[in-house]
């Protein structure tokens, strides 16, 4: 069905990033401070350095000045940043696959013209999508088979002005990036509503009329930055106003997207099982390594079974990305391998962390120990974006074929 030999430009760049998540990222990772969930600051120094490995414009097309790399290729990169930091490979990922959609799909020439060079000449420029309001109903489960099932009304306006400008009003809640972001793409509610309907608007951040809250660390339920976005009286030209309607592209909804956030997920595992099998092979117990005890043995081939088992779901659903004709041609079942792939990667990696701290004994619940933080990283996953009842619902739906209808479509047909 797919290839498992990786390229040798794929295994080269993976090698490159491990080494530099070796050298770079996990000294930083592994500070007290950091373990014990009470710094989440993000290293602009690292981030920079990322930047200029080409991690941040990865999956950008070589046209434009990125990589071009593929869906399974920036998995491969995510699942190695996230072994070392997840947040750190939130934020590069994030920005990274923006690039693509943003500025290879969505924008017009002219747009490009605009945006790309800074996008491209500065090492902190990062992308941030701007769709959430908050108070807004993202269950799915009390609207399950329904069409209005997580399709929500924007309050977040876009009028035009008398010199041709749009002006937004509006709060956008739980975006990712945000505190990081020069570039804003906005999903806003023309008005009137019969003009033009829902349309994204690109936004800089130091547009006139923005405000970024960062969301405090201390309530911690994300990996990454995140923040909430408020635009007052805030005025953009029209030509910042995107040709493409509002689509699944950028939502991430239709499960055929790359599965980025399950990848990191899948590297907090690796760290996770690396971890515990480092201390199992130091740790002496008896007169023998505990590595060499049957109840150790099975807990840590467990890990490896899950952790496996993860990465298998991860690289199908992003060749399926990469392949959307197997889909077309039924070579693979019309499912929402990346939803699929969210759930496999959350619950495997959860229970995979769980049994890694086990192999430390009392030593693994300690604050200051990796796997402390392992274990929390695994939590934020295993509920991040819904959580899994949500997606569960979502792949049901997709079993006997229910569709639906993007939000553009719903809009417009009230």
């Amino acid at each position: 069905m797919y290839n498992l030999h990786l390229s040798a430009e794929q295994l080269e760049i993976r090698d490159t990033v491990r080494d530099f998540v070796a050298r770079e990222i996990k000294p930083f990772a592994l500070k007290p401070e950091r373990m014990e969930a009470l710094d989440h600051s993000l290293p602009p120094a690292l981030l920079d350095k990322a930047s200029q490995l080409g991690l941040r414009t990865l999956a950008l097309s070589q046209e434009a000045g990125g990589a071009g790399a593929d869906a399974l290729t920036s998995c491969i990169v995510a699942e190695e940043l996230a072994a070392g930091d997840p947040d750190i490979a939130a934020v590069l990922t994030e920005t990274s696959w923006l690039g693509h959609v943003l500025f290879d799909v969505l924008m017009s020439p002219a747009q490009r013209e605009r945006f790309l060079p800074q996008f491209i000449e500065d090492d902190r420029y990062h992308l941030a999508f701007a769709d959430d309001e908050p108070d807004a109903e993202h269950a799915l489960g009390a609207n399950y088979h329904r069409p209005t099932g997580g399709e929500v009304a924007l309050k977040t306006t876009a009028t035009r002005a008398v010199g041709g400008e749009w002006v937004i009003n509006g709060v956008k809640d739980c975006v990712a990036n945000a505190p990081l972001a020069k570039l804003f793409a906005v999903t806003v509610q023309a008005a009137p509503p019969a003009a033009d309907g829902v349309r994204i608007v690109l936004v800089p951040r130091d547009a006139p009329g923005v405000t970024v809250t960062a969301h405090d660390d201390r309530d911690r339920w994300f990996h990454g930055a995140c923040g909430r976005v408020t635009l007052q009286e805030c005025r953009v030209p029209a030509q910042y106003v995107m040709e493409s309607r509002l689509d699944d592209t950028l939502h991430r909804r239709n499960g055929r997207e790359p599965p980025l956030s399950a990848a990191i997920n899948l590297g907090i595992g690796r760290a996770a099982q690396e971890a515990a099998l480092d201390y199992a092979q130091l740790r002496v117990q008896g007169g023998r390594r505990i590595v060499e005890h049957q109840a150790i043995g099975a807990k840590l081939a467990e890990i490896a079974i899950r952790v496996e088992t993860a990465r298998y779901a991860v690289w199908q659903a992003a060749w399926a990305s990469d392949h959307p004709d197997a889909y077309a041609d039924r070579s693979l079942a019309d499912l929402p391998l990346a939803t699929i792939a969210k759930v496999v990667a959350s619950e495997a990696v959860h229970r995979a962390a769980k049994d890694a701290a086990e192999c430390f004994g009392a030593m693994g619940v300690m604050r200051d120990m990796p796997l402390h933080k392992h274990v929390r990283d695994a939590l934020i996953s295993l509920h991040a974006g819904g959580g899994n009842n949500h997606a569960k619902l979502k792949i049901a739906e997709a079993l006997v074929g229910y569709r639906r209808l993007p939000a553009t479509s719903m809009r417009a047909a009230e």
